[in-house]
């Protein structure tokens, strides 16, 4: 459930853990995490230390991944994995390229084909290793990391 659907359903009267109109509390199960309002006391939060997954085994960025929607598109034919995120994250090639992408992350990321049946199965790349794949169709391949999914881009390819 959205922060804003707890703010309507508390607005409305029908949430039985509102306290007050636009409250935001933790439902049964639940506790308070960062960024919700009222989650000022120490120890309510869960992991806020930058680096710090809530996640066992799973690490995260020091800071905010770049995301891809505002990036204009780039030619070529590589594609950096640093800092948590694709770069470029829209890469523009022709039919037949063959489109390379390097990790330089210390951690290891995947390059997976977002939903099912796309084209690319990376395994997990460890530190500079590669992963290539040559994009015989015209269209938009999505893709993301699997072990950190808000690491997305995509390859458009034209005729």
């Amino acid at each position: 459930m959205t922060a804003a659907a707890l703010g309507f359903l508390s607005a409305c009267g029908q949430s039985p853990h509102s306290t007050a109109a636009g409250d935001i509390t933790p439902g049964p199960g639940q506790r308070q995490v960062a960024g919700m309002p009222g989650a000022s006391e120490p120890g309510q939060a869960a992991s806020t230390a930058p680096g710090v997954s809530p996640m066992p085994g799973v690490s995260m960025p020091v800071n905010s991944p770049k995301t891809g929607t505002a990036d204009a598109p780039v030619t070529g034919d590589a594609v950096t994995i640093k800092n948590f995120a694709f770069s470029p994250t829209t890469l523009t090639v022709k039919a037949g390229t063959t489109v390379t992408w390097t990790n330089q992350d210390t951690d290891a990321h995947t390059v997976t084909s977002a939903g099912s049946g796309g084209p690319l199965h990376s395994p997990a790349l460890a530190t500079h290793a590669t992963y290539s794949y040559r994009f015989t169709k015209p269209g938009t391949y999505s893709y993301l990391c699997t072990i950190h999914p808000f690491m997305t881009a995509k390859v458009e390819v034209t005729r």
